[in-house]
Formats: structure tokens, C-alpha cells, sequence
């Protein structure tokens, strides 16, 4: 892959050694399979342990006296109610109350968090918290770190082996187990397993130690995305985006009950409203009939053929052995069961409104 402007990852040589198929994804080149190939790498994290460079993605430290007023400026969330070490999933929004991003929040001390934000909304992420920060006693320090994560139901014996305790770590929670490392227990796969932001040498030394582990495989973007469709979960740019609010698509859970009434975040007021009128649309997971994909931007159409929606994100889902989608539809038809209509090169094929997760999660919570 060519041009001036895109970004590699700063382990690329080691992808490229264990015989990476690279391709372009939010502006940087990254691995999007193995020789193993994509079922093979979906299949072995839900098993045993993959291990994904999601170096893409960006680590902003925010601290200082105001940072948790920052936070929950910038956040609905009460980030001063957050317990030292947890994990919050939240977003940053727009006055409209779309979705800018959508992020992880650590509180790592009383003063201090740790933010992880998505690969293609770094650079407006940065902006629009520094610009946010101004009003506040806090500064917002990017991190020059790599990220991995380790995902499936052996990550963590694998990374016992290779000398990383996290026995005591939940669902939901990070800390900082060495000197400018990061470690929550979280995921983009519905798996168990662990994201882990921590300098180039020290990135190294543990991929060496990892991957004498005949449990842990590399594992690309195109079963990274396979695997979060079949959880359920969401990917900025095409199921949530800036002109998508939290309440369509089905992610108040993420907003405290107290934040939604009486919350001052950006964005309050425009989510409250949309809240009380209830929304037009709702994001909704979908089973095509017989073993044709469905792909992302594909019409939906009702019975008698008026539009009823879009898909927005759709694949093969390995281990529901089924394709799996999600998309949005308009809120009257979005109950489990209703048959529509997926328009796939002219070919209206038969789709139902699923429930999601495809594939149940198996995080650790005690």
C-alpha cells in the first residue's frame, strides 16, 4: 500500500513476518488477515486467545484537579462517581446529541483517566477535548504507546504464562500494572480478554512471549469485525456516527439514569428531547435467510415493499454459522421476529429482526 499520508503500525515488521495481508483502514495500513485466514482466526478466538495490534487506536491521559468536571462536560457520565480502576463505556457527542466518537473511560486516581478513542476520530477526538479543556483545570496529555489486545477464553492463562497477573482484574476495569502501561480487562469480540497500551520495547518482549503459546494466533481487522458483528457491538462510522444519537441506536444503558435527567454534558438537552419523543429509527440486528452475506448500505424494504431501513454493518458470522447484520429500521418494525426485505443487487432477499448479541458474551464480571 502507497501514499505519504498513511500510517503504519509501529510493529509492522512482525506482521509482515508472520505473513500479514495488509489494507487501508481509518488512514493507517494494517493487517487484515493471516495465512490462517479469517474463519480460522474468528474461530481460534472464540476458543483459545487472539492477539490483535489495535495500535490504530489512540490513549489520551487526562489530569489534574478539573479533569473529572472535564470528563463529565464531555461525557454523559458522572466521572467524579467512577471507583478508582473502573471502566466506563460513554461517547462524546455534539450539541444534536450524535455520537462524535465512542470511547472507554478509566478512572486511574483521583485526578487521572485514561480515555481510548477510535483510530478514525482521533484527531477530532484531540481537538475537541483540548478545546474543551481550556474551560478546566485539567490537560489532556495523547500517549505514544503501542495497543494490543488479547482476546478469547485462554487470554488470560496466556498472558499468565508470559509473566502479566490478571487475576484480580473484572470486566470493566483498568490499572497500570508496570510503569507507562495500561491494562483494562475489555474487548471489541464479546470474549473475555484484555487491552494492553505499553511502549515499543516492552510491546515486543511480550508478543515474543505470547506467541511461544500455541494458544495464541495473530488475528486481523476482518475477523476483529466478524467477531464484534456477532456481539452486538458497534463500529463508529457505519453503526453509530455523528448524526446517530445514543437512544436509536439502543445505547442508553451506557447513560446513568441520573445523567439522562439531570445531566449537563454536551449534548444534554438535544438527548433528553429525543429521549421523550421517542426515536424515529432504532438500530436492530438482523439474520438474513439461507447463507448469502448481506453487506453494509443494502436497502430494507417491509412486506409490501416500502422502505423500511438500511443495513449498516453485515458479514458471515463463523460461529452462529449463519450471516449476521445490524442495520436501522424504522422504530414501528423493530421487533424480533419481523420479516423484511434486503435489497442485494436487485435480489430482495428475506432478512428478520434478530436479537442481539448473535453469540452470547462471556466477559468476566466476578
Amino acid at each position: 500500500m502507497t501514499g505519504d499520508d498513511t500510517k503504519h503500525l509501529p510493529l509492522e515488521d512482525l506482521h509482515a513476518a508472520a505473513g500479514a495481508r495488509f489494507g487501508a483502514f481509518a488512514g493507517w495500513s494494517m493487517p487484515l488477515t493471516y495465512p490462517a485466514g479469517v474463519m480460522k482466526e474468528h474461530l481460534h478466538t472464540r476458543e483459545h486467545a487472539g492477539l490483535f495490534d489495535i495500535s490504530h487506536m489512540r490513549l489520551f491521559e487526562v489530569s489534574g484537579p478539573g479533569a473529572a468536571a472535564l470528563v463529565t462536560r464531555a461525557c454523559p457520565l458522572d466521572a467524579g462517581a467512577l471507583a478508582i480502576s473502573q471502566s466506563k463505556y460513554t461517547f462524546f457527542l455534539n450539541e444534536a446529541a450524535g455520537i462524535i466518537d465512542d470511547l472507554i473511560i478509566t478512572r486511574l486516581g483521583g485526578e487521572r483517566f485514561m480515555v481510548v478513542a477510535n483510530a478514525g476520530n482521533a484527531a477530532t477526538d484531540e481537538k475537541h477535548l483540548r478545546a474543551l479543556a481550556a474551560d478546566f483545570d485539567a490537560k489532556v496529555d495523547a500517549l505514544d504507546r503501542v495497543f494490543l489486545a488479547i482476546q478469547g477464553p485462554e487470554a488470560w492463562a496466556a498472558l499468565f504464562r508470559a509473566g502479566i497477573e490478571t487475576g484480580s482484574l473484572l470486566f470493566m476495569h483498568g490499572i497500570e500494572p508496570r510503569e507507562n502501561w495500561f491494562m483494562s480487562r475489555s474487548g471489541y469480540t464479546g470474549e473475555d480478554g484484555f487491552e494492553i497500551g505499553l511502549p515499543e520495547a516492552d510491546a515486543r518482549n511480550l508478543v515474543a512471549k505470547l506467541l511461544e503459546d500455541e494458544r495464541v494466533l495473530w488475528i486481523g481487522l476482518a475477523a476483529r469485525d466478524s467477531l464484534r458483528l456477532e456481539a452486538g457491538l458497534c463500529l463508529h462510522g457505519q453503526d453509530i456516527t455523528p448524526e446517530i444519537d445514543p437512544v436509536s441506536a439502543g445505547l442508553m444503558w451506557a447513560v446513568p439514569k441520573e445523567i439522562r435527567a439531570a445531566g449537563s454534558f454536551i449534548g444534554a438537552d438535544a438527548l433528553r428531547a429525543i429521549a421523550a419523543r421517542g426515536p424515529a429509527h432504532k438500530r436492530v440486528g438482523l439474520k438474513p435467510e439461507g447463507r448469502q452475506p448481506v453487506r453494509a448500505g443494502a436497502a430494507l424494504f417491509d412486506a409490501d415493499g416500502n422502505p423500511a431501513g438500511h443495513v449498516t454493518s453485515g458479514g458471515f458470522g463463523p460461529s452462529a454459522a449463519h450471516p449476521v447484520a445490524m442495520g436501522y429500521v424504522q422504530t414501528a418494525l423493530a421487533l424480533s421476529g419481523t420479516r423484511l426485505f434486503a435489497d442485494v443487487r436487485g435480489t430482495k432477499i428475506p432478512i428478520d429482526i434478530n436479537p442481539l448479541p448473535f453469540t452470547p458474551h462471556r466477559y468476566r464480571k466476578g
